[in-house]
């Protein structure tokens, strides 16, 4: 017995010392971190690491706002001062470049045509930043917020930063009242969001098909983006990936956005990795729920009152149905 406790204290202190070594090598630095478990080669930290690798991402481990979390509509509160979002784009299509990161599809917007967003819970106008995409293996996960429980195949989300009282997104995103990103759950149909269908064709995305690979578009309509509902939910949140800053505000739309099975299955196709390496699929890129820790979530959706976005007369259940967050009967 004494055997096996000596072999399990020195693989603790094994694993401690290793970890320790990482955190004094050069290695760190703000990219070292995955989702998953790599297939072959050294320790990347997974999102149960994040935040023991690095203390500069000690929030990761032991905030108490952080995000994403599992939204239950029955502990909702109706919120009757939030406005509808007000996006001003100026009347013109923006430009961008759509990036593979290794993480993520990203599409970051070029600064000559900006797009602002305000309403809802901002006290400020906020500017947006980045469009990234998160996604599953299969339909039944992908999405890093979950709805009472449930994932969504997907999930947009627009990254946007208070250019009111910051210069940048960077420093926002360290700062109080710094970050708002707005979250459209995707669902695979078949047909296709206008805007998502100018990123996701196969003319598209197989430009982005390995690691740092980039691709121009242009003439994007961001309205497009949005499906056709003001109702949403927000409540007061973090960054999903390292350092984990508590500094967003997240407004979650009532309705999901779609994709057509090949679109799904084309995301499915990009590699996490450079052509020379292995393929590993950049899918189920997504942080696992974290404790709400009894924040308030708070809605615009007035759920007294007969729905407008999903016509059920009698209020009594809330389910998420038809494509929004249903007003029905038992």
């Amino acid at each position: 017995m004494e055997i096996v406790w000596e072999v399990l204290f020195l693989l603790q202190a094994n694993f401690i010392v290793c970890i320790s070594a990482q955190q004094n090598s050069p290695k760190i630095h703000e990219g070292w971190w995955a989702y998953k478990e790599v297939v072959q080669g050294s320790f990347v930290p997974v999102p149960s690491f994040w935040g023991l690798v690095n203390s500069a991402w000690n929030l990761c481990s032991v905030g108490k706002r952080q995000s994403p979390v599992n939204i239950e509509t029955s502990h909702m509160i109706f919120d009757p001062f939030l406005t509808p979002l007000r996006i001003n784009t100026g009347g013109r299509k923006v430009s961008g470049t759509m990036y593979n990161t290794g993480r993520h599809v990203s599409l970051r917007l070029d600064k000559e045509h900006l797009v602002n967003i305000s309403g809802g819970p901002m006290t400020y106008s906020h500017r947006l930043e980045e469009i990234r995409l998160h996604f599953g293996s299969e339909d039944s996960q992908g999405s890093e917020h979950l709805l009472n429980g449930q994932a969504f195949s997907g999930e947009v989300q627009l990254i946007h930063y208070n250019h009111e009282l910051y210069t940048n997104v960077t420093e926002a995103a360290k700062s109080p009242n710094g970050l708002v990103v707005v979250s459209i759950f995707i669902k695979v149909s078949d047909s296709s969001n206008p805007f998502l269908n100018r990123m996701l064709n196969r003319d598209t995305i197989t430009r982005i098909t390995y690691k740092n690979d980039a691709y121009l578009l242009q003439g994007l309509n961001i309205e497009e983006l949005y499906p056709e509902t003001s109702s949403f939910i927000t409540y007061d949140g973090s960054m999903t990936i390292p350092p984990c800053y508590e500094t967003a505000s997240w407004i979650i739309m009532n309705k999901p956005v779609y994709i057509t099975r090949m679109q799904m299955h084309s995301l499915r196709l990009l590699s996490q990795n450079q052509p020379s390496q292995i393929f590993l699929s950049m899918s189920d890129n997504f942080r696992p729920v974290q404790p709400l820790n009894n924040r308030c979530i708070r809605t615009n959706i007035n759920f007294s009152l007969q729905g407008k976005d999903c016509p059920n007369n009698r209020a009594q259940k809330l389910q998420y149905r038809g494509g929004c967050l249903a007003q029905s009967s038992s």
